[in-house]
C-alpha cells in the first residue's frame, strides 16, 4: 500500500504568488540572488482562542521541496507573462536560470506536534532567491493542515477519550483540502476517516456505513436493515433517523438479534439529527435492555467541540462521534494566519547581520537571529518554550521573557530536562529527516498533548502556557528594534515629522 503521508502528484513550483517570483527576479537582476538569508515559518496567535495548536504539514513541505523545479512547460507560461507596457515580464536569462535551479537551502522544523505563537515552525537557511521562492506554498501547506490538526484536537479532548471520526470529505475545500483536512484531522487525534482516498494515500482507517438513501431505496426501513445486513454482517450499524429515530433503533436491534443468531453481532446505531443526548440515552436504554450492551451509538449532524461539551454535560449516551463540516472548514477559525519572515542575512565577511521587521502593532514586530526552540520538562510536565538565537555562544540561560509583555518572566528550574524542537530536514538538496508513518506521527502529538497539565487542555479561559525569548535573544532584539527605528527616523525629511 501507497501510504507515505504524501499526496500523489507533486506540488508545482507555480503554486506561488507572482511577487514571489518578480522578487526573485530582482535579486537574480541585482546580482544577490546567491547571498545567504535565514527565513522562519511561524504564526502570532492561537486559533479557536485556544490555547495550543498541533503544528501540521511537514511531511507535504519536504515533498514539494524535495521536488523543487520548473519544467520546460511552465517556463513556456512565465514566458507569457507581460509587464504594464505589454513586454515581456521576464527574460530569457532568467527563464534559463529557473530551469537549471536545484534545492540547495538547509532546513530545520519543529516535527508535527504541539506547537505555539511566535516559535518557528521552520527555518530555512541558504541562498537568498530559493528562500523567496518557496514561502506561498510552505505558508499554504502548514496553515491550513495546522489549523485543521488543531481543530480536530481541539473536538478529540471534547469527547474526553471517546472515537471521533473524520466525516468532512464532501463538505471540504476541494479535492486537495479534503485529503489535507483528512490527514491533520488524524494526526491531530481522529480516529479514522469517511475519505477512502485519503486511507489509501495515508494508511488511515477508514470507517462508514450506509445514508438516508439506502432506507429509502426499500419500501420499508426493516427490509433496508434486514438487506444491508445480509450483505455486510460485519459492518452493521444502522442509520436510524430516516423516519422516526427510536423506531429505527427498534428495526436495529431486530436485525441484531438476527445477525446473532448467525454467529455476528450488531455493531450499533447512528444518529444524525433530532435532541441527540435524549435519543442518545433512550437508544442506549433500549439496546441494553435488548441484550446489546457492546453495540455502540454513533452520533454526527454538524457537531464540534462545544456542541459535543455540551451533549456531554447532558450526560449523553455516544460512544463514537461523526464530525465534519465543522472540522474539515475550521468552523469559527478560517485561516490560521502563519507568516514567514527574513531573520538574518550573511554578510560578504561570513557574519549574520541580524533583520527585524517594525510595526505599530507589537504583536508584528518580528524577532531576528537564527532561532531555535527550547522546551523545558519535569516528570515528563513541560513547564516552557525558550527561543533562542543559534548565532551566538551556547544558551544557558533559563529564563524566559514573554515578547509582548517583558513584566511576564518565567524561570525554568535547574533540574528540568529540555530539548531543542526543530530538527534538520535537509542540508542542502539531501534529505537528512527520517519520515516517521503516519501512525508514529499521530502518536508523537498526542503523546505531547498529555504533557501539558490538565489545564492547558481547557477549550474554554485556556491555561496561558509560558513561550518567549531568552534574555540574550530579548536585548539583541531591543536593540535591533531602537537601531532600526532610529535609522528610519533619520532617512524621513523633518518636514514629513511635523505637524500642522
Amino acid at each position: 500500500m501507497n501510504t507515505p503521508g504524501f499526496h500523489s502528484r507533486h506540488c508545482s513550483a507555480l503554486l506561488t504568488d507572482l511577487y514571489q517570483l518578480t522578487m526573485v527576479y530582482g535579486y537574480w537582476r541585482s546580482g544577490v540572488q546567491a547571498k545567504e538569508a535565514a527565513f522562519h515559518l511561524f504564526f502570532r496567535k492561537q486559533p479557536f482562542k485556544g490555547g495550543f495548536s498541533i503544528a501540521c504539514g511537514l511531511h507535504d513541505a519536504i515533498d514539494y521541496l524535495r521536488h523543487l523545479c520548473f519544467p520546460d512547460d511552465e517556463l513556456d507560461y512565465l514566458r507569457t507573462l507581460t509587464g504594464n507596457d505589454g513586454k515581456p515580464l521576464f527574460e530569457p536569462a532568467f527563464l534559463e536560470y529557473l530551469g537549471k535551479l536545484e534545492w540547495a537551502c538547509d532546513v530545520d522544523g519543529v516535527p508535527e506536534g504541539v506547537v505555539f505563537p511566535h516559535q518557528p515552525l521552520l527555518r530555512i537557511q541558504g541562498p537568498l532567491v530559493q528562500c523567496q521562492l518557496v514561502e506561498t506554498a510552505l505558508l499554504n501547506m502548514l496553515n491550513f493542515q495546522t489549523l485543521i490538526a488543531t481543530k480536530a484536537a481541539r473536538i478529540c479532548l471534547a469527547t474526553k477519550g471517546e472515537p471521533v471520526f473524520e466525516f468532512g470529505l464532501r463538505r471540504a475545500q476541494g479535492v486537495d483540502g479534503a485529503l489535507a483536512a483528512s490527514r491533520a484531522a488524524y494526526i491531530g487525534g481522529c480516529s479514522a476517516t469517511s475519505n477512502v482516498l485519503a486511507g489509501y494515500r495515508f494508511g488511515i482507517p477508514v470507517r462508514g456505513t450506509h445514508a438516508h438513501s439506502w432506507v429509502m431505496s426499500f419500501d420499508t426501513e426493516e427490509e433496508a436493515f434486514r438487506t444491508y445486513a445480509e450483505a455486510l454482517p460485519n459492518n452493521a450499524v444502522f442509520l436510524v433517523d430516516t423516519y422516526d429515530t427510536l423506531k429505527g433503533v427498534q428495526h436495529a436491534i431486530k436485525m441484531g438479534q438476527w445477525l446473532r443468531a448467525r454467529g455476528h453481532e450488531l455493531g450499533g446505531v447512528r444518529l444524525d439529527s433530532g435532541d441527540l443526548a435524549w435519543l442518545s440515552m433512550e437508544a442506549r436504554r433500549m439496546l441494553d435492555a435488548a441484550g446489546f450492551p457492546k453495540a455502540v451509538i454513533v452520533a454526527s449532524n454538524d457537531l464540534d467541540e462545544q456542541t459535543i461539551a455540551s451533549l456531554k454535560e447532558q450526560g449523553a449516551a455516544i460512544n463514537v462521534w461523526g464530525v465534519g463540516t465543522k472540522l474539515v472548514t475550521a468552523y469559527d477559525q478560517p485561516a490560521l494566519g502563519g507568516v514567514y519572515k527574513l531573520a538574518a542575512v550573511r554578510d560578504e565577511d561570513g557574519a549574520w547581520r541580524h533583520k527585524v521587521k517594525l510595526s505599530e502593532q507589537a504583536v508584528k514586530v518580528s524577532t531576528p537571529g537564527l532561532q531555535q526552540v527550547r522546551r523545558f520538562r519535569r516528570d515528563g510536565a513541560f513547564l516552557g518554550d525558550m527561543i533562542f538565537d543559534l548565532d551566538g555562544p551556547p544558551e544557558q540561560s533559563r529564563t524566559i521573557i514573554d515578547p509582548l509583555d517583558l513584566t511576564r518572566r518565567k524561570q525554568i528550574a535547574e533540574d528540568a530536562d529540555f530539548e531543542d524542537l526543530l530538527v534538520p530536514i535537509f542540508r542542502g538538496r539531501e534529505l537528512v529527516y527520517d519520515l516517521p508513518a503516519i501512525a508514529a506521527v499521530r502518536d508523537r502529538a498526542q503523546t505531547q498533548l498529555l504533557g501539558f497539565h490538565e489545564g492547558h487542555k481547557r477549550l474554554l479561559n485556556p491555561h496561558e502556557y509560558p513561550v518567549g525569548l531568552s534574555p540574550t535573544l530579548h536585548e539583541l532584539r531591543t536593540r535591533l528594534i531602537l537601531a532600526t527605528r532610529e535609522e528610519s527616523a533619520a532617512a524621513v525629511p523633518a518636514a514629513i515629522h511635523s505637524k500642522p
